[in-house]
């Protein structure tokens, strides 16, 4: 009996690594993907710009070469930029959003003509607590994580009739390297009374204070097995409690109490 293969984008480091362990450690053949070369005992690594729509296909077919099959794809390729709205410049925000929205739309048409066809796949989309609570300084990110969520929730209708279930998984504070790699700008924050700066290095603290990322890999390799899948998932009790508090709260209230924490 064959093993069940997966791709996971992103896969090289941070939460995309630790979720491609605990799939190989379940027995799954892992196909992880990065833009640079990248090697650990029981992966198997192919360099793939998930912004290029060229290279996902192209990828993926590789794989697909290599493997014979395909069953699971984990969209957890992205990255994080900081700053205010206004004095974030455009080309910045296009790029947040090719990455983390459309880096996952890339991958998700390269694998669906096979796992529709096959009638049966599983496609993981890696979000975040901050698409449902929405930061200040981080706008883009947020807005990147939230198109995440309501693609996820139309794309499962969309396949439901062919056995491919989608689901996004919400992660909050991880300490990985995504925060280092967060691209920072504080133009602006003399004009925003320092609130800019301040926002930033309060979510940076969360950050390097979060989850051990091997216990969100292990979490996010658990639900992509699922044979019947949620929409979206959280990880961890507090976020849960959050992200239902946010739909309790009338949004004056909620929005108000994000503002206090981070603005």
């Amino acid at each position: 009996m064959r093993s069940t293969v997966a791709i996971v984008t992103g896969g090289s480091s941070g939460i995309g690594l630790a979720a491609a362990r605990a799939l190989r450690d379940q027995g799954l053949t892992v196909f992880i993907l990065s833009r640079h070369p990248f090697a650990e005992k029981g992966l198997h690594h192919l360099c793939c710009d998930v912004a290029d729509e060229r290279q996902c296909v192209e990828t993926v077919q590789t794989v697909l070469r290599k493997a014979g099959d395909l069953d699971l794809l984990v969209n957890c390729a992205g990255f994080g930029i900081s700053g205010a709205v206004e004095f974030t410049e455009l080309a910045d925000a296009k790029k947040q959003m090719e990455v983390n929205f459309f880096g996952a739309v890339n991958m998700t048409r390269a694998v669906l003509p096979h796992m529709r066809e096959r009638g049966n796949g599983k496609i993981v989309n890696v979000s975040s607590v901050a698409a449902p609570a929405a930061i200040p300084f981080q706008a883009y990110y947020s807005a990147s994580k939230a198109a995440v969520n309501a693609w996820t929730a139309a794309l499962a209708n969309e396949l439901r009739p062919y056995g491919v279930t989608v689901t996004a998984i919400q992660p909050g504070d991880i300490k990985t390297g995504f925060t280092a790699a967060r691209e920072k700008s504080v133009a602006g924050d003399e004009a925003y009374g320092g609130r800019i700066s301040k926002s930033v290095a309060k979510m940076e603290r969360d950050e390097q204070n979060g989850m051990d990322p091997a216990k969100a890999g292990t979490y996010i390799a658990k639900i992509a097995m699922k044979k019947h899948p949620k929409p979206v998932y959280t990880i961890g009790f507090s976020y849960k409690a959050i992200c239902v508090a946010l739909k309790l709260l009338p949004s004056r209230l909620a929005n108000w109490a994000i503002g206090k924490l981070y603005a």
